[in-house]
């Protein structure tokens, strides 16, 4: 799927960002898990391998597992069958997947008992709904995944959680949709982590992505970043993967500091935007070199490098 382009790959996010999601967000036995914009249902076969993998699981637990854990929503007819397909090989047997498109659904007519305790979505982007379906959410717009992220704010549980896939143009655009929508999350939510993702973490398609991790009920008072660098440019022969996101894992348990990650006061953003751009205030680490025979070292090593890279281009041509 992930190299099946614009066919296919516009339901695929890497399985190795969605570990990590899951790894963060921390679902639980018990809990009532969604996804809005289900696509193949990667999220929701990823979330029942960690649930499955839990230590001391009951016979009761691995049948709220299969029964009361799991729902989705899909509008596409190909995506639809191939996550209800996924689902069942991964044993899930009867999953809950439903075939609609989710924004047609009225945010006032939201009841509590239809709210979750977890959503993980990685909703479409660029998309543009039309003015009836726009209708039904309190920040108008076309933007299919603004209109997304209001309706998981929306379902989610007091206290529930949230791992969104998002364009990263959303933490700065300054039309007025954009700035109300950030204020609603940072004032109903605490967004307590923003991963910022590297060109390439999505075959095929050459957009930035953020994923935006936040919990229901009180306001955002520091974002903590992670600014992703595998190291490596992605693409299809260099796919991201679990090793890639270990550092981001782990550090993001404590918020801790680190070359590559950063904590931000809400109160120091500008009431006017509420701009929540990714800008790395530790510029990476400094290298420093003591004696001119380093320098000079490391100049001829950058130069063995560039013959090896200039052989490789001939070799192309």
């Amino acid at each position: 799927m992930g190299n099946a382009g614009r066919n296919g790959g516009e339901y695929y996010t890497p399985r190795p960002l969605i570990r990590a999601i899951v790894r963060v967000v921390k679902p639980e036995i018990g809990q009532r898990i969604y996804d809005g914009a289900a696509g193949s249902a990667g999220f929701l076969c990823e979330a029942f391998e960690y649930l499955k993998s839990r230590p001391g699981l009951t016979t009761s637990d691995l049948e709220t597992l299969q029964t009361r854990t799991f729902y989705g929503k899909e509008k596409k007819s190909l995506a639809y069958v191939i996550g209800i397909m996924n689902m069942i090989l991964h044993g899930i047997e009867a999953p809950n997947i439903i075939h609609t498109n989710t924004l047609t659904e009225n945010l006032a007519d939201v009841q509590d008992s239809s709210r979750y305790d977890v959503v993980l979505a990685n909703p479409p982007f660029g998309g543009k709904e039309r003015k009836e379906v726009q209708q039904n959410f309190p920040i108008r717009t076309g933007e299919t995944a603004s209109l997304f992220l209001q309706h998981f704010i929306k379902v989610l549980r007091p206290g529930g959680r949230g791992g969104v896939v998002i364009k990263n143009t959303f933490l700065s655009n300054t039309d007025n949709a954009s700035v109300s929508l950030r204020r609603m999350l940072l004032e109903s939510c605490n967004l307590h982590t923003v991963l910022d993702c590297p060109s390439g973490t999505f075959q095929g398609a050459g957009v930035k992505t953020v994923v935006l991790f936040f919990e229901k009920g009180a306001p955002t008072r520091k974002v903590w970043y992670y600014q992703l660098d595998p190291g490596r440019n992605l693409g299809k022969t260099n796919p991201l993967n679990d090793s890639d996101l270990t550092e981001f894992v782990e550090l993001q348990k404590t918020f801790a500091d680190s070359t590559r990650s950063w904590r931000v006061d809400v109160g120091v953003l500008d009431p006017a935007t509420y701009d929540l751009s990714v800008k790395n205030p530790n510029g990476g680490e400094v290298v420093t070199y003591s004696r001119p025979h380093d320098i000079i070292e490391r100049i001829i090593a950058l130069d063995k490098e560039s013959a090896r890279v200039l052989e490789t281009i001939r070799g192309l041509l």
